[in-house]
Order: C-alpha cells, then sequence, then structure tokens
C-alpha cells in the first residue's frame, strides 16, 4: 500500500503542533471509532477496510518531500522533527474484519498519545468507513437474489480508481462473487468476469456475426449479450443458432445477457425459447442498473435469471453516499489513570459513551442466535452462570433478562505498543468469517424493509458513569 501519511485533515495537525506547543503532546487518550446509523435502511453494517487501515499504519512515515510540504503550511522545526521521527506506538483493538455491528458501538478503541491518535483519525475515518459502507449494501443486493450469483460491475462509475479497487473489495466481503475489475482481482485474488459489450456487437456487420466471432473466440465460454437490437425478435434467436452450432462442435454454451428492457418479461420469454431449444442449462444474467429493490421485485415477479450484473448502485451505495462513522474521544490519562471524557450535545444520540469500553455479543446457548450486544467498560466482567439483566439504554424500563447464553468480545488487539498482532486474512477468508457472523442473526434482523432493531444496550456501571457526567454538566452548566 502506498504511504498515505499526508491523508489527513489540516486541523488535525494544527491539533497536533498545538499538543506539542502545550507540552501536552505525549499525554496517553482514548478513542472510539463507530457510527451512529446503518446505511441503506439495513438492519446492522459490514464492517470492511481494516487490512488497508492496518497497512496504512505500518507505513506512516513522512518523507523528506512531506516534510518539506508541511513546513511551507507554516510550521516550526521543532514540529517537522516530531513528525521526521515519528512512528506509531499506540495499541488498538477492534472487530475483526467482517464482523457484523451495530450503532454506537466501539469498532476501534485506540489507545495512544495525543500526537499519535490525532493524526490517524481521518484515515481511519475515510478507510472504513468507505467499504464497511460498500460491503453493507452488497450484502442487501446479495440478500435481494437469495442466493444466486451477483457480479461486481461498478468500475466505470465508481468515485474514481480507489473507490473502484477497494469498492470491489467490500462488495466481494458483503457477499458478491467476482468483480468485472481486473486490478481489484489481481490485488486481492478475486474472480474475474465479463464477455462483451454492445460495442462488440455493432463492430461486427451483423448480430448473427459477432455472435459466431465471439464464439469462434471463446467457444467453451461463450455468453452473449442479447439485446442490442430485439432481445426477443433477433438477440435470442441468432444466440440459439450459434449455440447449436457450438454443440455441434463438441462445446457447451454458458448463457445469455439482458441489459436492457422489463427484464422480468424478456426472461422468462427468453427461458421458453432457450428451452425449447434444447438449452435448458443455458443461464440468464441481467444487468441494467440494478439494486436491491429492482432485484426483489423481478424475483417476486418470477424473472428467469439466475446472475445479476451490478454496477453504479452497488459501487456508489447510490442510496446512502456515505457511512457517518465518527471518532470520539473517550478518555484522557492522568496520573496514571484514565479518566472518563463525555461530549454533550442538544441531541440525545450525539452523546457518547465515556470511558475505556468494550463489546460484548451474547448468544442464546441452544441456538448460537445473537441476542444482544452490551457496551460495557474495559474493566467488567460478566459471570454467564448467573442471569444477566439487561436494559434500554433510553427506555429504561425496558428489560430483558437472560438466561443460558455465552458471550463473545468484539475487540480483539490489532497493535500492541505499535506492534502489529493480527495476521492479514485474504478477502475469501473474511467473506467467509461474515458468512458465520450472518447466520447468526435471526431472520427479522437481515431482512431488506423495515428490518427489526437489534438490541445494543449499556452496562448498568457504563449507564450510571454516562448520565453522572451528563448531571455534572447540566448542572454545572446551570450555576453558570
Amino acid at each position: 500500500m502506498k504511504n498515505l501519511s499526508l491523508l489527513t485533515d489540516f486541523y488535525q495537525l494544527t491539533m497536533m503542533n498545538g499538543y506539542l506547543k502545550n507540552g501536552v503532546h505525549e499525554d496517553m487518550v482514548i478513542f472510539d471509532m463507530f457510527f451512529r446509523q446503518n446505511p441503506n435502511g439495513n438492519g446492522f453494517t459490514v464492517i470492511a477496510g481494516l487490512e488497508q487501515m492496518i497497512e496504512y499504519i505500518e507505513n506512516l512515515q513522512f518523507t523528506e518531500e512531506d516534510l518539506e510540504y508541511i513546513r511551507g503550511l507554516g510550521f516550526d522545526d521543532t514540529f517537522i522533527e516530531h513528525l521526521r521521527n515519528f512512528e506509531f506506538k499506540g495499541t488498538i483493538y477492534g472487530v475483526n474484519e467482517g464482523a457484523i455491528m451495530f450503532p454506537s458501538e466501539p469498532i476501534l478503541r485506540v489507545k495512544a498519545t495525543c500526537f499519535e491518535a490525532q493524526l490517524i483519525e481521518t484515515a481511519i475515518l475515510n478507510i472504513i468507513n468507505f467499504q464497511s459502507l460498500i460491503a453493507t449494501k452488497a450484502t442487501r443486493v446479495c440478500n435481494a437474489a437469495k442466493g444466486d450469483a451477483v457480479f461486481e460491475f461498478g468500475l466505470r462509475r465508481a468515485q474514481g480508481p480507489d473507490a473502484g479497487v477497494y469498492g470491489a473489495r467490500a462488495a466481494v466481503i458483503g457477499g458478491c462473487s467476482s468483480t468485472s475489475n481486473v486490478l481489484a482481482g489481481k490485488l486481492f485474488n478475486i474472480p474475474v468476469v465479463g464477455t462483451q459489450a454492445h460495442s462488440w456487437i455493432q463492430k461486427f456487420d451483423t448480430e448473427l456475426e459477432a455472435f459466431r466471432a465471439y464464439a469462434k473466440a471463446y467457444p467453451d465460454k461463450c455468453m452473449l449479450l442479447v439485446d442490442t437490437y430485439d432481445t426477443l425478435k433477433s438477440g435470442v434467436p441468432n444466440a440459439i443458432t450459434v449455440f447449436k452450432e457450438l454443440k455441434e462442435a463438441g462445446y457447451e454454451p454458458k448463457g445469455i445477457r439482458i441489459d436492457s428492457g422489463d427484464l422480468a418479461y424478456l426472461s422468462k420469454e427468453a427461458r421458453k425459447m432457450l428451452d425449447e431449444a434444447g438449452f435448458k442449462n443455458v443461464t440468464i444474467v441481467a444487468s441494467s442498473d440494478l439494486d436491491e429493490a429492482t432485484i426483489h421485485t423481478l424475483k417476486i415477479q418470477g424473472a428467469e435469471i439466475s446472475g445479476w450484473g451490478v454496477g453504479t448502485n452497488l459501487i456508489t451505495s447510490k442510496d446512502c453516499p456515505a457511512l457517518g462513522g465518527v471518532y470520539k474521544l473517550a478518555a484522557v490519562e492522568q496520573n496514571g489513570d484514565f479518566i472518563p471524557k463525555i461530549k454533550i450535545s442538544e441531541n440525545p444520540e450525539k452523546i457518547t459513551n465515556p470511558g475505556s469500553k468494550k463489546v460484548v455479543r451474547i448468544y442464546d446457548k441452544s441456538t448460537n442466535k445473537a441476542l444482544a450486544d452490551l457496551i460495557m467498560l474495559e474493566d467488567e466482567v460478566i459471570d454467564t452462570n448467573k442471569p444477566l439483566t439487561i436494559f434500554h439504554p433510553i427506555y429504561t424500563w425496558k428489560k430483558k433478562t437472560i438466561y443460558n447464553y455465552t458471550i463473545k468480545e468484539l475487540l480483539l488487539p490489532i497493535f500492541v505498543d505499535g506492534k502489529r498482532v493480527r495476521p492479514s486474512k485474504t478477502v475469501h477468508e473474511v467473506k467467509q468469517y461474515f458468512e458465520q457472523e450472518l447466520s447468526t442473526l435471526w431472520p427479522e434482523y437481515i431482512r431488506l424493509t423495515r428490518p427489526q432493531i437489534y438490541k445494543v444496550d449499556l452496562s448498568q456501571k457504563l449507564w450510571d458513569l454516562k448520565h453522572s457526567m451528563v448531571n455534572t454538566y447540566r448542572d454545572k452548566k446551570s450555576d453558570d
């Protein structure tokens, strides 16, 4: 991964320099990264991009060219020297990539000096927000496809090369089987797919000639685009002619692709024509500005489609263009102890959870299904031999006592004292982990529309701390 040390907001540098000038740059702090709302109306968020975040931190080093540029922004030699010798020595705990998470839960817990923790904020948010957004969108699309193959086709519509490459990676984590993006295929060992565009068909004098030329080049994997002129009157009949010729030559044709028109009607009619011609194993793939809502509707209509090429609406997450992940201060070290910090807001959902925290997922022991998550202070312990009572963090009268359960801590070490302690995983391993996690959710949390809200509660100790700090602030404000 290229050096992204300058991938930060200017105000991070001004704060770092301010900490240095005030002699507090080596004070230890704790930051949490979390998000406040699931994207796309989904019931959960798939966390992706952690491998790239780790690589970013491992490669943090300012070149002399970088330092000269920063000097030109008005920073003095003392600050430049601190950047020249910069090395991340902090500790980061985080979820596994591919984890399923919910609003307000820490995805990362960063314990480092002010100087270190402030520098990495922007890049962490940039990397994880985007890939998590696309992985979650891909999950929705694949959910709608009900087990059919979904191909990521979005490179030409992505918001730049990096979005195309890392978006393809995230889409595969979220469930896509392959990508059209050759560079992503090479970088992440993702299967790449693609056949021909309408320009191929137009290049030849007739559609039949174009199909025959393609079959000649790729006789053992012939997939033909049939909607350039007229899907049912010429595209499918010409494809059948070529498929018969392939069959006579000893090859099995693969399928057809429809990229426009009424996909439900056209696919059903094409299926009849193919079946009558003896090509029941030939698949029908659809493209054409698809998203989860369209695929869901086509499924309801009985469309005869078994593969879906999804581009623009997936790679841009068109209906929700950003995941609102944030990075907030949770504690500051004073005299060897970490003192909780809280952000107060007129908007209740923006009041942060103070202190050094962990996240515990609670599972029903008999089904291994997730029941709820509990955000707790780091030093708290749950005795699983005793019943556990949880309550809604706002509507505290809503309580539930859980029996016969197991728990799993979600925040695990990534860096300890600056050293990476978590091994790399391939995209396919991350995807497999996500699929395992998804299997622990009840269907009501997975459905596309109006999913049930998953329980994310605060421990009693954390709830007491938070409300004590809120009340202290309000009392102080009223005194002022």
